[in-house]
């Protein structure tokens, strides 16, 4: 079974998401599956250089008191043993390198090589506050997680995957995906939303009783 994550590292429910699938996975070890993450930027837009986070803020939520926005998924967040420490981000980066690292780290390590990077993503820039758009700390996230930083730091310098990273987004879009996280099982069924595993479950049974697919 092949389970394609269309996820964007600085999206917390995709962190919730992902802590979420987890769970449900375990109650289904007898499934095999193979998980693939998949590119999707929550701000296309965003300047290479990323944006600072006051004005962010303001552009995104406008009069909203984002606070309690952030009160809310830091508590959901608790419940999924994810201690989200927004204020220490100052800056909200474009996630185009960070994607690219993902694909890397996944032709690297095939067996799990793209989840693990993406877990240390996240725990970089929501628990680390890091700047996950800057290459040298994308280079340094790579190395704690065992791969060779000075790889990582000649990848993501020479400007590889860039554009399958970006058609890749656009593929989403054109599925009709507009937020994320989204699961995809064997090409047929899809579930979006950070969902309780009692949901995602039934969708892996369903995924299952169809027997074999092949996925693009």
């Amino acid at each position: 079974m092949l389970i394609e994550i269309y996820s964007d590292p600085i999206c917390p429910w995709c962190f919730i998401g992902k802590r979420r699938l987890e769970r449900a996975y375990a109650k289904r070890p007898s499934v095999a599956v193979e998980f693939r993450w998949r590119a999707f930027q929550l701000n296309p837009w965003m300047p290479r250089d990323g944006m600072a986070r006051g004005e962010y803020l303001t552009a995104k939520f406008g009069a909203v008191d984002a606070g309690r926005v952030f009160d809310g998924i830091r508590r959901v967040g608790q419940s999924e043993g994810i201690r989200f420490d927004f204020d220490l981000t100052t800056r909200i980066p474009n996630t185009i390198d960070a994607h690219r690292l993902i694909r890397w780290a996944g032709r690297r390590r095939p067996a799990g090589g793209e989840g693990e990077m993406a877990e240390a993503l996240f725990q970089a820039y929501f628990i680390g506050g890091e700047d996950i758009g800057d290459p040298a700390a994308l280079a340094q996230i790579a190395a704690a997680v065992g791969h060779d930083g000075a790889a990582a730091a000649r990848y993501l310098g020479s400007g590889e995957d860039t554009e399958a990273v970006r058609l890749e987004d656009s593929f989403a879009r054109q599925m009709g995906i507009q937020g994320v996280p989204c699961f995809i099982v064997d090409g047929r069924f899809s579930i979006s939303g950070a969902q309780e595993p009692e949901y995602l479950m039934p969708l892996f049974d369903l995924a299952a009783s169809a027997g074999p697919h092949a996925a693009e």
